[in-house]
């Protein structure tokens, strides 16, 4: 697979924006004027800050498939963007997390794909989500006894990680190996137990709702990432995800025996499970080259 000219389309793009933070810095005589865009980069904003648009795939263009659920862990320093900033009191309102970004987008319904599942089976709204993301207790009879009602929430800071499914194809036309990110799914707490001493449930994560990735394409491309070196040109969610800048573990891949996991059938040793995650990257990469042996 060409890397160093998908990377290169990718830089292009990135270097095109400029972060709100940063509109009108230089310009400004008040403070309320930064981050204030006159209507002409208003007008231009609108018409050429937009994702990507992904090419037509023809199924006939299709050699060879293979789809597979990733894990991406955001204790690890790579996938640290996704994670922060998890304080939103002290941030520009322009900076958020991808959690905060997917459930900011499902609030507003600018993202309506929604499911309980990665086979987009049960389609979930807002309701479903604010059940598993919050959760109300009353102590001692609650207030109308004397008592008080405790709220516990599942926020930035508890979310673990991403599930990711997305699906690695040979493109005969093209004559490469591409991937395309088809569903993201935020990993945290089971908030029913968050606060309760006698269930001791914290490190484990679930699957809270799952996201139909390109229709969240436009609410991941206006959320910008910080960019360490050069802040006046920070990157989208959009394209980060695009183009993989994050390091996974393969946990489950499409499979005769109903898609079982990794840790299904490998179980109580960790290090097995790892070195198989990596024999089915390997199974991937090797088939591109496997396509050009005669």
């Amino acid at each position: 697979m060409n890397w160093k000219r998908f990377y290169m389309v990718i830089t292009a793009v990135a270097t095109t924006y400029v972060g709100t933070a940063q509109v009108n810095l230089l310009n400004a005589n008040k403070v309320e004027e930064i981050g204030v865009k006159s209507q002409q980069e208003i007008e231009l904003d609108a018409a050429a800050d937009k994702p990507l648009p992904y090419g037509y795939i023809s199924d006939r263009d299709v050699l060879w498939s293979k789809v597979v659920w990733e894990y991406v862990d955001l204790n690890q320093k790579i996938n640290l963007p996704y994670y922060y900033p998890i304080d939103t009191v002290n941030t520009s309102n322009t900076r958020r997390s991808l959690f905060d970004t997917l459930l900011k987008g499902i609030k507003t319904g600018k993202i309506t794909e929604v499911y309980q599942d990665s086979y987009f089976t049960t389609k979930i709204g807002m309701k479903e989500i604010e059940e598993m993301t919050k959760s109300t207790r009353e102590i001692d009879g609650g207030e109308e006894q004397g008592g008080y009602t405790d709220e516990y929430f599942v926020k930035s800071e508890h979310i673990k990680g991403y599930l990711i499914k997305g699906i690695w194809y040979f493109d005969k036309r093209q004559g490469e190996l591409k991937y395309r990110m088809l569903a993201i799914s935020p990993m945290g707490p089971d908030v029913q137990v968050m606060g309760v001493e006698e269930i001791d449930d914290k490190d484990s994560v679930y699957e809270l709702f799952w996201v139909f990735f390109p229709d969240a394409r436009e609410v991941l491309h206006e959320s910008k990432v910080f960019n360490p070196k050069n802040s006046a040109h920070p990157i989208s969610y959009d394209n980060l995800l695009n183009a993989r800048r994050f390091n996974a573990t393969v946990v489950k891949e499409e499979n005769l025996y109903g898609d079982r996991k990794i840790a299904d059938y490998i179980r109580g040793n960790s290090l097995f499970q790892l070195l198989e995650a990596d024999r089915i990257k390997e199974g991937i990469r090797d088939r591109e080259m496997d396509m050009w042996n005669y």
